[in-house]
């Protein structure tokens, strides 16, 4: 904790008076462009990997990058996308996941979250991207982490689009999805290419 305390100090003291006046601006209001859901995981920090700065971003994170189907019942995801959407105009949204996912690894095996069960229920939310895998090969083991990460942000980019604050937009093209998986270890982002069906390095899906 030490550092996380000392580490306030020094932005106060250094970064602050530097970036003054982009506080300022954002002291009142805010207008980011993009909508960005990622994974809890410590090891992702979203404007690092995408070099943005404050305001540009606005960041939901939980286990798994998950997007719950639309329901009747209210839930953070929910109420934080509808904000995004209906409230900031978000014309962006990403998914996106990552590798060594430990959400994923607990999807592969739910009955090892049995000591965990409000995990194990939220990753009720992912059951759809390992029965893919599934049914493709006819098992699914820990061997198919990094193809059930690829098919989770798909699943949540279907469940995304359940929700009454993305429909209509989508249907008038004011909003765009985009899906990606970031890998730690070498720092590729790869992206869903629609026409392909297949991920792509980022330079090949926005050239």
């Amino acid at each position: 904790m030490d550092h996380v305390i000392s580490g306030v100090a020094k932005f106060q003291r250094d970064v602050f008076p530097k970036n003054k006046e982009i506080f300022q601006k954002l002291a009142t209001r805010q207008n980011p462009e993009v909508l960005f859901i990622t994974c809890a995981d410590s090891r992702i920090d979203p404007n690092l990997v995408t070099q943005t700065g404050p305001g540009d971003l606005f960041i939901c994170r939980n286990a798994g990058n998950v997007v719950p189907p639309h329901s009747n019942q209210t839930g953070g995801m929910t109420a934080s996308i509808e904000f995004a959407v209906a409230a900031l105009g978000i014309s962006d949204i990403v998914i996106c996941g990552h590798t060594d996912c430990g959400a994923m690894k607990g999807a592969l095996d739910p009955e090892a979250l049995n000591e965990l069960p409000h995990v194990k229920e939220w990753l009720g939310h992912c059951r759809g991207a390992t029965e893919v895998v599934r049914h493709k090969h006819g098992s699914v083991g820990s061997e198919h982490l990094e193809e059930v990460t690829k098919e989770n942000v798909l699943l949540q980019i279907q469940h995304l689009k359940t929700h009454p604050s993305i429909t209509g937009r989508l249907a008038n093209k004011e909003v765009k999805i985009h899906g990606w998986v970031y890998n730690i270890e070498t720092g590729e982002v790869i992206c869903y290419d629609p026409i392909s069906e297949s991920f792509k390095p980022m330079q090949e899906c926005y050239a």
